[in-house]
């Protein structure tokens, strides 16, 4: 899931926006390989993850590379939901490996809701239209076309490893990322990653507003929230009511303010923008930088959504079930609590702040499977960070680049547990209404696309290649 987390009041410097070129070869060819990639339904509900992933393994074969150098796989429970892993060959046996991570699957997508077909890729006002243009097809299509076009160059000192893998999108389903983690991680074992996450968004004026790379994120987790009663006929009410308890607690818990955090990643973003957003915005940010516990600057500061989410660990109710007969009194009532977790927040901890929280013995608390890895905060690594600057300097002169905390979820919870630290990659620019990503329509810019290929490939040559 992208979630692109940019402050729109920081970023006012913009660059010109001239007529783009692409500055890379293979352009008809990438074009190529991104139709195939969109236009094969690789959604959980009626698509295949496995297909796609065989028929980029034909174009790598193509390419030059060997079998040894190609894995597919999957799983005998969940054949559809298979991935490939890449390894490009280093020249310098010292030099670690990095990872290219990405997610072939998509959200699933109605055709007779959609305007367009969302699995015929179309091109229309400046717009690359179908699900997965944008999330996450556009970045696996960089990928995948990079590695194909440096196997008939020379090769870079790192070894690179491209895993696009399936599951990513649904909580249910197979995810590759967390298969190869616990039982093939010689496959993907790096000194870094560069992920989805990251990347950077449009003003209303079309232009750059700035770029984004992603350093760390939340710890997604659901919960259970359960009232149970004896019932009876609703004709004699009773003091104890399933349904009132459930209420009261779910109340409770959207109403919750969980305390302020930061990390270096959330520290360094908001000191930036307190530097550069008015009064009285950018002093309360300050002060709650100096004081965490500073309640009327955390409420001038969290008037921001985003800068509410990424301040603390949120948790509300998304789905509610109650209730047998319109004339009976509730036996059960239940809700699904979803958690966003401020990484190095422990999930059974936070089950005892419900337990606080609700009060009430009669409602009980637990955690939903999946429970997914605890998130750990990323290092601001220099030498990871430092060239991506400076290789947005070229590509975007003039526009800020900001390190952020993503409040949704990537694959990277899984890998980041192995000893990868993770990065969500600039280069790829979201408007201001988010592109359609999982909704309808799904679109991105052909300048984005073209552009953001243009800076990826030109930042892992940077990277592949350390001095």
């Amino acid at each position: 899931m992208r979630s692109i987390l940019i402050a729109a009041a920081l970023l006012t410097a913009t660059a010109a926006n001239a007529q783009y070129a692409s500055k890379q070869p293979g352009e008809a060819q990438f074009r190529a390989l991104y139709k195939e990639m969109v236009e094969t339904d690789t959604s959980v509900t009626t698509g295949s993850c496995t297909a796609l992933a065989e028929k980029l393994a034909v174009r790598f074969k193509a390419a030059g590379y060997a079998d040894s150098d190609i894995t597919l796989f999957s799983v005998p429970e969940f054949p559809k939901e298979g991935g490939i892993v890449v390894h490009l060959k280093g020249s310098d046996k010292k030099a670690q490996p990095m990872l290219l991570l990405g997610h072939l699957d998509v959200v699933a997508a109605k055709p007779e809701d959609w305007t367009r077909s969302p699995f015929k890729l179309i091109e229309e006002g400046g717009y690359f239209y179908g699900r997965g243009t944008f999330d996450d097809k556009a970045q696996a299509s960089i990928w995948a076309d990079l590695l194909i076009r440096m196997k008939a160059a020379k090769a870079p000192k790192r070894t690179i490893k491209l895993a696009l893998t399936c599951g990513e999108e649904t909580t249910y389903a197979f995810n590759g990322a967390d298969w190869l983690a616990k039982n093939r991680p010689d496959l993907i074992m790096a000194e870094f990653a560069l992920n989805e996450g990251g990347g950077g968004r449009y003003g209303p004026d079309g232009k750059p507003q700035g770029l984004a790379v992603q350093v760390g994120e939340k710890t997604v987790q659901n919960y259970w929230l359960e009232a149970t009663n004896p019932g009876g006929h609703s004709s004699v009410p009773r003091p104890d009511n399933a349904i009132t308890d459930l209420a009261r607690a779910v109340v409770a818990i959207n109403t919750h303010e969980f305390p302020v955090q930061f990390n270096d990643t959330t520290r360094a973003y908001f000191t930036g923008l307190s530097k550069v957003l008015p009064d009285p915005v950018g002093p309360a940010m300050a002060r709650l930088l100096a004081n965490p516990a500073d309640a009327e600057a955390d409420r001038i500061v969290s008037l921001d959504p985003t800068n509410h989410s990424v301040l603390r660990t949120t948790c509300v109710a998304t789905l509610l079930e109650a209730g047998h007969a319109e004339n009976a009194l509730a036996q059960r009532a239940r809700a699904n609590v979803n958690c966003r977790m401020f990484p190095g927040t422990d999930p059974n901890v936070l089950k005892g702040e419900f337990d606080r929280i609700i009060a009430n013995p009669k409602v009980t608390v637990s955690l939903k499977p999946p429970v997914r890895p605890v998130g750990k905060p990323v290092p601001m690594n220099p030498a990871v960070i430092g060239p991506m600057q400076q290789v947005a300097a070229t590509h975007f002169p003039g526009v800020p680049m900001l390190a952020m905390m993503s409040t949704g979820a990537t694959d990277a919870i899984y890998i980041a547990p192995i000893g990868i630290p993770v990065y969500g990659a600039p280069g790829t620019l979201i408007d201001p209404d988010g592109n359609g990503i999982h909704g309808l329509n799904e679109r991105i810019k052909v300048e984005s696309l073209m552009k953001g290929r243009d800076y990826l490939s030109d930042l892992v040559a940077v990277l592949a290649n350390p001095k």
